[in-house]
């Protein structure tokens, strides 16, 4: 456990920095909390990210504490309710009753989403699993080569098409693969598209369609890979998937990079979309299996 809470610790440094700097000058400056010094501590805890809904109920709680309210007291509310909030949504990847477990990874461009496949890919083979991948992002130049050398570097075949060709015919084989080489896992990469554009997000919804032709419950988890660094963005883009798509999990990413690390608690509670896994740096090995108590203890530890 001490690992896991040092790469959470590692990748959330620029967030906890910046949060518990804040908390510590409005606390110490005026150990009494009056309503300026709570406006200010509710700016500090907006500025990271984390909602507005978590924000007021740290607010709230902290205001009902003692007159002379110190850092610790603060930051042991706000790990609290944080953890809590986030330990409400199951955070395991799902495991289908019978082989394959289908998993759709999506997003806008750049989020770091064939890296996020292949990481998985590598976790999964680590616990045992068999894993087989599939490009399905037939529009970025270079992206099914990118896939390739991740599934050589992971020990995984790759299924593949043209580029340019029709993405849910590539995931359709690929299925079809899977399931006649009884593959634990079809890791899915899709194409980088805009939550605004419908006729990619149309694109997305035949995908899925397409797939539950060959396997009724596919896929079994739809995870949206978003960038930290957006922040409140990465909420909007959360929202549009999630109405337009269906999304039963997240991977953050470049959590290393970010002080808007908060942005995990406000999708989680707005959405209640859980938080499967988070990127805390750039190793094949640096995509952690999220964890509640871990997440808020690195934060404000």
């Amino acid at each position: 456990m001490l690992g896991l809470f040092q790469k959470f610790r590692d990748g959330l440094a620029k967030t906890h920095d910046k949060l518990i700097g804040e908390i510590k000058r409005i606390v110490t400056r005026a150990p009494r909390l009056d309503a300026e010094s709570l406006d200010e501590l509710e700016a500090a805890l907006i500025s990271s990210d984390i909602g507005l809904e978590t924000t007021m109920q740290i607010i709230e709680e902290v205001r009902k504490t003692s007159a002379e309210t110190r850092e610790a007291e603060v930051v042991n509310i706000a790990r609290r309710i944080i953890s809590e909030t986030l330990a409400s949504q199951p955070a395991a990847l799902k495991m289908a009753a019978q082989a394959p477990t289908v998993v759709v990874l999506l997003g806008v461009n750049g989020t770091g989403k064939t890296t996020s496949t292949a990481k998985l890919a590598h976790q999964l083979k680590q616990d045992g699993r068999s894993v087989l991948l599939a490009a399905c992002d037939t529009f970025r130049a270079a992206a099914i080569e990118q896939l390739k050398i991740w599934g050589q570097r992971t020990g995984c075949d790759v299924i593949s098409g043209q580029y340019n060709s029709d993405s849910a015919a590539i995931a359709f084989d690929a299925l079809d693969a899977a399931i006649s080489r009884k593959c634990d896992y079809l890791l899915i990469d899709t194409a980088g598209r805009l939550h605004t554009k419908k006729n990619l997000m149309d694109e997305m919804a035949k995908l899925q369609r397409v797939l539950r032709k060959r396997l009724p419950d596919a896929p079994h988890e739809t995870l949206l890979v978003l960038d930290a660094s957006t922040g409140m963005n990465g909420l909007n883009q959360a929202r549009e998937f999630h109405q337009t798509i269906g999304v039963s999990g997240l991977i953050v990413t470049k959590l290393d990079g970010t002080a808007k690390g908060g942005i995990v608690v406000a999708i989680n509670r707005e959405l209640k979309i859980p938080v499967k896994f988070i990127g805390v740096g750039e190793q094949v090995d640096d995509l952690q299996p999220f964890d509640a108590k871990a997440f808020s203890d690195a934060l404000f530890s």
